[in-house]
């Protein structure tokens, strides 16, 4: 109880400095709009060749998106940590009596809400464009969102906490994300990919949790894609957490 307490301090303070920025909230989801905006409707034609999974374009294009702002939406946060660093707060954080867990916890709180409030508002401008899209599905899908928030943001916390540096936290968030975006199929549906880059995308968990995102929308909550998917986000939002906690307690200690 006391470390969600704490947690929750940290929440609110990391959520009043966001407010204070807007421009953050709207850049981190202009990309994704342009995307829907100039993008997806050149996969209507595609929509209709062979290869292509069930459902029309938008309720295959639109979930790739979800799961492309989680991971960019994310992924970077540790810059921002890395500025604290500069600035002595996680000096000051060594004689807190708080839990190391809370620190992280209250931060990706705030990372994971944003999140969520900005792939709801993607969904809905999705709907204008002409995306069908069943309750249950879309709630699946914003689950999803969290727990990829969950993950990539601890992982970037992580990451900056040992870095301590944006010349090497750039390059190595960029090393991981473009084969984890290319091997995915957010943009294009991999079952179009050879047989020899679908295998190889297949060792992506991100791939699983797209196309978990994918079945949600279709409303067909039973396939045993969505099983993997919810799974695999699962773990990966498990596996964060514990590792970024590990890094906190030691670099605060």
């Amino acid at each position: 109880m006391r470390t969600l307490r704490e947690a929750m301090i940290v929440f609110r303070y990391q959520s009043t400095l966001l407010l204070r920025e807007p421009v953050w909230i709207i850049m981190g989801l202009v990309q994704p709009l342009l995307y829907l905006a100039l993008f997806g409707p050149l996969l209507e034609p595609l929509s209709k060749s062979s290869g292509f999974p069930p459902g029309d374009a938008w309720q295959v294009f639109v979930p790739g998106l979800l799961i492309q702002l989680a991971i960019f939406g994310s992924m970077f946060v540790g810059f921002g940590l890395i500025a604290e660093i500069r600035y002595g707060v996680v000096e000051r954080m060594r004689v807190s009596p708080a839990s190391r867990f809370a620190l992280l916890l209250g931060r990706v709180m705030r990372d994971t809400l944003m999140l969520i409030a900005q792939a709801t508002l993607l969904v809905l401008v999705a709907v204008a464009f002409g995306l069908r899209v069943p309750l249950a599905g879309a709630l699946v899908i914003l689950a999803i969102v969290a727990m990829l928030g969950v993950a990539l943001s601890s992982f970037s916390y992580a990451a900056g906490m040992v870095l301590k540096s944006e010349d090497a936290l750039a390059p190595l968030l960029n090393m991981i994300s473009v084969p984890v975006l290319l091997l995915s199929g957010i943009l294009l549906p991999m079952t179009l990919a050879p047989r020899w880059l679908y295998d190889l995308s297949r060792a992506n968990p991100f791939s699983h949790v797209v196309d978990a995102a994918r079945a949600a929308f279709l409303d067909d909550l039973t396939l045993a894609s969505l099983l993997a998917g919810l799974l695999s986000a699962a773990g990966l939002a498990a596996v964060g957490l514990f590792i970024a906690t590990r890094t906190f307690q030691r670099e605060t200690a």
